[in-house]
């Protein structure tokens, strides 16, 4: 990955100010100085220095997090709003979020250190299933829920849902369950949009094999990392190579 993507994803800077430090001459890759952003690094072989101190890798972690809704997923935000990281304890904060969820989305968001494991999470070419209950404003037919599947052209992008359930609808509004095995921007609110549905909720309720299930919103719950690597079938973090964390005898939760 790039330089200051790593930056990124071990939790030390958001993107922008990592372009920074580095553009400053800051970081250094096996002690020589660089100052480009997008220098390509071989994580965790190569060794980083950030103000000659050394950037090390945490051992892996998964989370399972109840985002709610009115908090954003970044690290920090130029805006001011509040991120999920004023949310969470400060020992998250060298987290990824594995995807996003906007600003008025709630529910299961999922966080780790484990690049292979959100690059599989995030690929599209996997196909993994994430499940969404949507309110939308009106009342959906069954022609409307098939155009959600068959899909439709928004801002070069073509949207579509892998399947759609009407649960309830009215004449004021309707209740869906909505599978997507994409993460495009905004997909399901601009796909209901475009067929003429605003949506007035939104909350994922399921990522792949992993469910929000009774997580309420601003809780955690973290899921041992050869745990969540089992469930989508990767190699163990053992056999990866990867550093193993010390058993922690506390199930942490926010409150």
């Amino acid at each position: 990955m790039t330089l200051d993507r790593l930056l990124s994803k071990l939790g030390i800077a958001s993107r922008s100010q990592a372009q920074e430090w580095i553009r400053a001459g800051r970081v250094r890759i096996n002690r020589r100085l660089v100052r480009m952003p997008d220098t390509w690094i071989d994580w965790p072989g190569d060794a980083v220095t950030l103000d000659d101190r050394p950037i090390e890798q945490r051992p892996p972690q998964f989370i399972l997090f109840h985002k709610p809704k009115g908090v954003v997923t970044t690290h920090q935000d130029e805006k001011g709003r509040p991120t999920i990281f004023d949310v969470l304890p400060p020992e998250l904060k060298g987290l990824h979020a594995v995807g996003r969820l906007d600003q008025a989305t709630s529910g299961l968001l999922l966080l780790t250190n484990d690049s292979t494991l959100s690059s599989f999470l995030t690929d599209p070419k996997q196909q993994v299933p994430r499940l969404y209950l949507v309110t939308v404003r009106g009342e959906v037919s069954e022609e409307t829920g098939r155009a959600a599947l068959d899909g439709v052209d928004d801002q070069g992008e073509r949207l579509h849902c892998a399947s759609v359930t009407i649960q309830k609808r009215s004449g004021r509004e309707s209740h869906l369950v909505v599978t997507l095995t994409e993460g495009k921007n905004r997909e399901i609110r601009r796909l209901f949009k475009a067929l003429g549905h605003e949506v007035t909720r939104l909350r994922r309720i399921q990522y792949g094999p992993f469910i929000l299930g009774d997580l309420q919103p601003g809780a955690w719950r973290e899921l041992p990392i050869e745990a969540a690597r089992a469930q989508l079938r990767l190699p163990s973090a053992h056999a990866a190579g990867v550093p193993q964390a010390k058993p922690d005898p506390l199930d942490r939760r926010a409150t």
